[in-house]
């Protein structure tokens, strides 16, 4: 019994994240870059907030550089975030991407993201990271304003804990 419960315990991360990505559950997108052909309705227009937040334990500053852009669905876009690594140490750092409302993530692809691997910053190093994005023509029409937000985690700390 007592192995069973590990079993469970040990394997109830990675279940969870095979639900999340088929259901779209908690908010998330794709996790690898993708092909995507543009075409854009130039008819519609959806807002795009960018949140950002650093984990408690971790030294860095986080921002997008823009609060929220408004995109057409099906043309690509860019946004560019910031990341400062305010230690003295090298640090290694990982953004965890969420969407809302839960219906608009299986709509919004991410074409590059400095989401999709762990960033190596230097001892108070500044960097630019960029997103590039296309949200589906199919997204709802009762969707008009989409949220992207990342949290900066320290993965070193996370790792140790």
């Amino acid at each position: 019994m007592t192995v069973a419960m590990f079993g469970f315990g040990f394997l109830l991360v990675p279940l969870y994240d095979v639900f999340c990505e088929i259901t779209g559950f908690a908010g998330r997108t794709n996790t690898s870059a993708a092909v995507v052909e543009e075409a854009p309705d130039l008819t519609r227009e959806v807002n795009i907030q960018f949140v950002t937040t650093v984990n408690s334990y971790a030294q860095f500053e986080f921002s997008a550089d823009a609060d929220s852009m408004v995109v057409n669905p099906g043309k690509m876009y860019y946004a560019t975030f910031t990341a400062k690594n305010r230690s003295p140490q090298d640090k290694v750092a990982q953004a965890v991407p969420s969407v809302a409302p839960n219906t608009a993530a299986e709509h919004f692809t991410k074409i590059e993201c400095f989401c999709f691997t762990s960033q190596e910053f230097a001892a108070n190093e500044e960097r630019a990271m960029p997103l590039q994005f296309i949200v589906d023509p199919d997204l709802p029409d009762y969707v008009d304003t989409i949220t992207l937000q990342y949290t900066f985690f320290d993965t070193a700390r996370v790792a140790a804990n």
